[in-house]
């Protein structure tokens, strides 16, 4: 069944016009979005812890940052874009018990309310808008004339009015520019969990690393398996991204092109599908929730050792020497 999508011509902005809108959080999608909204006209508070660099940068570009608990007793729609494992504690000590009955609860990620570790008082709808791009593309389309697609969904129960605020609201940070897609609140969870771990984050660096691994295991000098296996995947993702598989097998070579049909894959198996299959299962049972909520009850040891690891592979210590080498990129280092 197609998606439904709605457009510039579906969204009355006017809705909006005697509503605050907080923002929770001036992170990647908070500082986007809230300077989107001001943009279009609308009332944007924020909610930012004092001292930190984000308050900071919330003051640089016009804003007045307040407690969280106030910045929600202002809205009357009311964003939570803070990080995923803090959002829980957060809205327990500062959100929950200063929303009022007709607020609307948002998000740009479900996970938290799929999960069950925000859960909306009585007479407040949850919706959720989430723009597909990182918060500097939101704001950089928007300011540009374009806009980034959204999805829209709505909470169990939810009034038809608070689906036409959040298709408003869509429009105030530049979604029905690009294009806004009906979905569920799980739906978005459940697939943006399973792209992250099985292909855009885990997939791909895993790859990337047993690919290198392998090179330089044979006696492949680090810097040829640098560029083969982690340098010139943005010449293919580009490709990708401006046409798909078929623009990619396109542009490469007939060489590269038939490695791809019969190597590919031998890589990637039956038995990584059902891998695959198993991921997305502790995805929808929600173990994987279960899993991140509690290694970060006991303060992240686990995750924080692997980051510790991680940062320390030599591809990643080639790649640094070989970056400051190549002057038209713009190198970040962590």
């Amino acid at each position: 069944m197609a998606a439904t999508i709605y457009y510039d011509n579906d969204a009355d902005l006017s809705l909006l016009k005697d509503k605050t809108i907080a923002i929770l959080g001036y992170g990647s999608q908070g500082h986007a979005q809230a300077q989107n909204l001001k943009d279009s006209g609308l009332n944007v508070v924020i909610g930012q812890r004092k001292g930190s660099p984000n308050y900071d940068l919330a003051v640089g570009h016009g804003f007045e940052p307040m407690p969280i608990a106030e910045a929600t007793a202002a809205g009357d729609l009311v964003n939570i874009l803070l990080p995923d494992e803090v959002q829980g504690d957060i809205y327990q000590a500062e959100i929950k018990n200063n929303l009022s009955s007709g607020n609307i609860l948002m998000c740009s990620h479900g996970f938290n309310i799929h999960f069950g570790q925000v859960e909306a008082p009585s007479g407040v709808d949850e919706l959720l808008v989430a723009p597909k791009g990182p918060g500097h593309l939101v704001r950089s389309e928007f300011v540009g004339g374009g806009g980034v697609p959204c999805l829209i969904a709505m909470g169990d129960g939810a009034a038809e009015k608070t689906k036409q605020l959040g298709l408003a609201y869509a429009k105030g940070i530049g979604g029905t520019r690009g294009g806004v897609i009906q979905t569920t609140i799980a739906e978005e969870t459940e697939t943006d969990l399973f792209g992250e771990q099985v292909v855009l984050c885990g997939g791909v660096s895993q790859l990337v690393k047993s690919a290198f691994e392998t090179l330089t295991e044979a006696g492949y000098q680090p810097e040829m398996a640098f560029f083969e296996c982690m340098h010139e995947l943005k010449l293919i993702v580009d490709l990708f991204y401006q046409g798909g598989l078929n623009y990619m097998r396109y542009s490469v070579s007939n060489t590269a092109e038939y490695g791809d049909y019969t190597r590919g894959p031998r890589i990637i198996t039956d038995e990584t599908k059902k891998e695959m299959k198993k991921i997305l299962h502790e995805i929808q049972t929600g173990e994987f929730a279960r899993q991140w909520i509690l290694e970060n009850k006991a303060g992240a040891p686990g995750f924080k050792a692997m980051r510790r690891r991680d940062r320390q592979h030599p591809v990643e210590e080639v790649g640094r020497q070989l970056r400051s080498l190549m002057g038209w990129i713009d190198s970040k280092e962590v």
